[in-house]
């Protein structure tokens, strides 16, 4: 809902900025309707076109570089999750506490991250409700901290289950080097005032467009097209910089098959 007012909001700019450039041209003389004139209008336009496909190209590879980081991060966290799963599960039924433990934290992370999807089923977890979408939770961090320290206090008894309990300690610090990389990685790739820049060169954009030419249905029509095209590549650059949400967020799959994987 966000992004589709921010897109809203600049396709109402990249219009208002057209009709003013319209507004101008039916009140300019015709002493500023000189070809030298219309030469470094066109000049002009050609210099900013090129700065806004310069930096819409490097802002769309920069977020799509951090999604993609973010949906990889995410898939090596589950797998973390599901590998700490199984070694505990190697080791024998005294980690049975722990193991629930883990459950409950998984799904709590998949009700938490997700909120608009069906909920986990079939394991109990903490109230997610006022938990943060993305970022640092400490009802979340309390619960796989506690996994740890339980982990390490298991007593093995044989050289077999002293090498599970290694095991599953460095498996236990991947998931919280993994679970750091997946906080840390959802940090917007783009800052306000550079999105806000980049809008204003795009009104001064269309309101040379209006400028340059009487409004007529097929340059309303041409400049109406441009101006959906242009939103719509702002909404994608929003839409990535935001990797949990909107039309291309992560999926929920890794966590889920991580869950599922446990409740075998």
């Amino acid at each position: 809902m966000r992004i589709l007012w921010a897109a809203l909001v600049v396709l109402a700019l990249l219009a208002l900025s057209a009709y003013f450039g319209f507004l101008a041209n039916s009140r300019l003389p015709k002493r500023h309707w000189t070809p030298e004139s219309m030469e470094v209008v066109q000049l002009a336009n050609t210099l900013l076109v090129t700065f806004i496909a310069i930096v819409l190209g490097l802002l769309t590879t920069s977020v799509k570089s951090g999604f993609d980081e973010a949906y990889k991060t995410r898939g090596d966290y589950a797998g973390t999750l599901a590998q700490l799963y199984r070694c505990l599960r190697d080791y024998g039924p005294e980690t049975g506490p722990i193991r629930e433990q883990l459950r409950s934290y998984v799904a709590a992370v998949i009700a938490s991250t997700w909120p608009d999807e069906p909920p986990p089923t079939g394991v109990s977890y903490p109230d997610t409700s006022h938990m943060p979408l993305t970022g640092e939770s400490s009802v979340l961090a309390e619960l796989i901290n506690q996994v740890g320290v339980e982990t390490l206090t298991l007593q093995p008894t044989d050289p077999r289950h002293h090498g599970l309990m290694a095991a599953c300690v460095q498996r236990y610090r991947d998931v919280t080097v993994a679970r750091e990389t997946v906080i840390e990685g959802v940090r917007p790739s783009i800052s306000t005032p550079l999105y806000w820049v980049l809008v204003f060169w795009l009104m001064i954009l269309f309101a040379s467009f209006g400028l340059r030419a009487a409004p007529s249905p097929m340059i309303l029509a041409i400049i109406g097209l441009c101006a959906l095209s242009v939103t719509s590549a702002v909404v994608v650059i929003l839409d990535l910089n935001d990797p949990y949400g909107g039309l291309f967020g992560i999926p929920s799959e890794s966590m889920r098959n991580a869950l599922a994987d446990m409740m075998r």
